[in-house]
């Protein structure tokens, strides 16, 4: 849709718009002065069109009422257009916006919950995951919000991380899963073209040893050097990650995407890309601060927490 929201599609959408209505007007006011057609006995004359044989369509001037409803709806269409958004990026008199009203509302849910959050704001990540009715907040926030990508057990699925192992990708201690949900995260795995199938091949089979998983043993030891010079830049040279950049760690056996040669084949030939969006516009500090615990207490918390 971002291909339509430019001066020269948002002044078309308005024109069309806008000769819509009038042509609307135009086609009542000219129905209007259509003569009637009388038959010789004076009765009023059919259109010829018929329906199950003896339905007749007559030449009977358009009923006063359906006229004036009509011209009452062209006329609150145009006034809805001057007061609210609908005439390409016109954005009304009254500046209305569906992303202002939601705002809003959240705005006064948040301050209305603010409350009922005020004392789990006091303690720190460890203790609120340690207590059960913020366990039960934060986990309905999760299935709000988080439940879409990572799963309503937060086990997961290709392409989104497993929240309930203590493997993680930009750091699991409750600063940085905070930081986390405030700013969203953004994982680029780059393609590497510089490389021919056959080096590919022996790459995939030395990051599959790494992790102890079956492997061609002289392909990968071709593939270590190469992965040296391409791959510990970011996985570091023993290829166990970096936080810092979000850098899986390839010898513990978890994978993001599948471990199979012919998958990690297909991440280092057109690289993966993954994007985790940021909550801050969405959750009020006090939900973020409870959603973090739930989080951190998924693979911490020495209590049975229910999603698990």
């Amino acid at each position: 849709m971002s291909d339509f929201l430019g001066a020269g599609w948002s002044a078309y959408i308005a024109l069309v718009t806008l000769v819509g209505i009038v042509w609307c007007v135009w086609l009542l006011f000219s129905q209007r002065k259509a003569k009637v057609i009388h038959t010789a006995d004076g009765a009023v004359a059919d259109t010829g069109h018929v329906w199950d044989d003896d339905l007749r369509e007559l030449n009977n001037p358009l009923p006063r009422w359906w006229m004036w409803m009509f011209l009452l709806s062209c006329i609150f269409a145009l006034v809805y257009l001057v007061l609210y958004p609908g005439l390409g990026s016109y954005p009304g008199i009254l500046g209305y916006s569906t992303d202002g009203a939601l705002m809003e509302s959240m705005t006064t849910a948040n301050d209305e919950l603010k409350p009922v959050y005020a004392k789990y704001m006091k303690m720190d990540i460890e203790q609120v995951a340690a207590d059960p009715k913020a366990r039960e907040m934060g986990q309905r926030l999760f299935l709000n919000s988080c439940a879409q990508c990572h799963g309503s057990d937060a086990g997961g699925s290709k392409g989104f991380p497993n929240l309930t192992d203590r493997d993680w990708l930009y750091g699991g201690s409750p600063e940085n899963i905070k930081t986390t949900i405030v700013n969203g995260r953004g994982g680029v795995m780059p393609p590497f073209p510089q490389l021919d199938s056959k080096q590919i091949v022996e790459v995939a089979n030395y990051v599959r040893s790494l992790s102890g998983l079956p492997a061609d043993d002289l392909k990968a030891a071709s593939g270590a050097d190469l992965f040296k010079s391409n791959c510990a830049a970011c996985h570091g040279a023993d290829g166990k990650g970096n936080i810092a950049l979000g850098a899986p760690n390839l010898t513990d056996k978890i994978w993001l995407y599948g471990g199979s040669e012919a998958t990690i084949v297909e991440t280092i030939t057109k690289g993966r890309m993954a994007m985790m969006p940021a909550q801050d516009k969405v959750l009020s500090p006090e939900k973020i601060h409870l959603l973090t615990a739930y989080v951190w207490g998924l693979s911490n918390n020495k209590q049975p927490v229910d999603s698990k």
